[in-house]
């Protein structure tokens, strides 16, 4: 597939499958300096599909660079009223949201001062937590390629050759070598949805999780119902968040979260940020302990943006049909390595994965960070309400 017909179909992708842009919509897209081929062409998709108006918004973390060498340290947490009042009117407007993933500049942050950089979440803005609990914006998340970041996945390899294959895989993963991947995707949704169906039926009380560097409890909560793919907007508009997407996930109890866990793929933050060597300890819900080989006091300053910051948001588990998995290869980009192993997220969770009794009980946070920490040696096992020890994943496999 030729570098304009990939830049097309993941367009199309994003327009009609990932967001399901609607006539009349506003759609805003938040891009990085160096994904503007896929920027414009989304923009000439989404006015085909009848957008009333396309707004695309670039971050440079350059400028970010800039601002974490030289701002006074008490205006680092902070950002102008105008960008937390855009993203609240885009919910109020029904609006429609595709934001591109894919390292543009990896070395663009390092050698900062870390407490710094943990203080700017930018980027992010927390009243993005706030819209996507709302379900009024239809969004998605699909990967941009690019040259910087195929040279980040496979170091030695000439750059065309590693442009190439980062061009392959992402097609892949995508469902774009597929005859129709609007139907190849309704199809895999429907399978992660009948996963999450049977998880959902068992009405664990909690999973246990044991594997390399890793022993830790993960209570759930009494209506905690197991979700996948799909989501769907308050006005009924079904959108795909993630593209690709191979999880089912819930939110837990983030009171019952004990023992110590360590990640099996690099983390890379928002801004470019990276985690290498992640381990976190919890305990009664709240992570005690974060240290990293690379980037912990970043993650650290995240973890204490707020109260919820620092508790469990989402546990996902993926098994090892997923297509991202199978490559093997680490994208050092959460939107791929989430959907190659089994996560964790910091901070916010979902309401909608529990009933109305147990909603006050999610976690609220402005933040949610994802953390692999699945493996093939990862074995994890739901317990009942009665204490029986059932297993759901051995070897990657699903046991249900």
């Amino acid at each position: 597939m030729t570098d304009r017909g990939l830049v097309d179909r993941l367009a199309e992708l994003a327009v009609v499958v990932g967001a399901n842009v609607q006539a009349g919509q506003v759609v805003t897209v938040g891009a990085n300096i160096g994904q503007g081929k896929l920027a414009r062409a989304i923009a000439e998709q989404a006015y085909r599909r009848g957008a009333r108006f396309v707004d695309v918004s670039y971050f440079d973390p350059y400028v970010k660079r800039a601002r974490i060498e030289l701002a006074a340290q008490d205006t680092l947490d902070g950002v102008p009223s105008w960008y937390r009042a855009r993203v609240r009117a885009l919910a109020e407007t029904r609006s429609a949201r595709i934001s591109l993933a894919g390292p543009t500049e990896p070395e663009a942050l390092r050698g900062l001062d870390p407490d710094r950089l943990g203080r700017d979440q930018l980027p992010w803005l927390n009243e993005w937590m706030e819209v996507i609990q709302s379900r009024t914006v239809n969004w998605t998340v699909v990967p941009c390629p690019t040259e910087d970041w195929a040279r980040l996945c496979f170091p030695e390899l000439p750059e065309p050759a590693a442009v190439e294959r980062l061009r392959r895989e992402i097609a892949h993963v995508c469902r774009l070598d597929e005859p129709d991947p609007a139907t190849a995707w309704r199809a895999r949704a429907a399978e992660l949805g009948q996963v999450g169906a049977r998880v959902s039926e068992l009405r664990l009380d909690a999973l246990h999780l044991q594997g390399p560097g890793t022993d830790l409890t993960i209570g759930l909560l009494p209506s905690s119902s197991w979700l996948s793919a799909k989501a769907t907007t308050v006005d009924g508009l079904e959108h795909l968040p993630n593209v690709p997407t191979e999880e089912v996930f819930t939110s837990p109890d983030p009171e019952r979260v004990d023992g110590h866990v360590r990640s099996t793929r690099p983390l890379v933050l928002a801004d470019g940020t990276l985690v290498r060597g992640l381990e976190v300890r919890f305990e009664r819900g709240r992570a005690v302990a974060i240290e990293a080989d690379e980037g912990a006091a970043v993650l650290r300053g995240r973890a204490v943006q707020d109260e919820g910051a620092g508790r469990l948001g989402e546990v996902a588990l993926v098994d090892r049909s997923s297509r991202v998995g199978r490559l093997e290869t680490v994208f050092y980009e959460t939107l791929l390595d989430e959907n190659a192993a089994s996560h964790l997220a910091l901070g916010d969770g979902f309401r909608e994965a529990v009933d109305e009794d147990d909603a006050a009980r999610v976690n609220r946070s402005g933040i949610h960070v994802d953390f692999m920490v699945g493996c093939a040696e990862l074995d994890v096992t739901g317990i009942t309400r009665d204490g029986r020890r059932l297993p759901l994943l051995r070897d990657g496999a699903w046991q249900i």
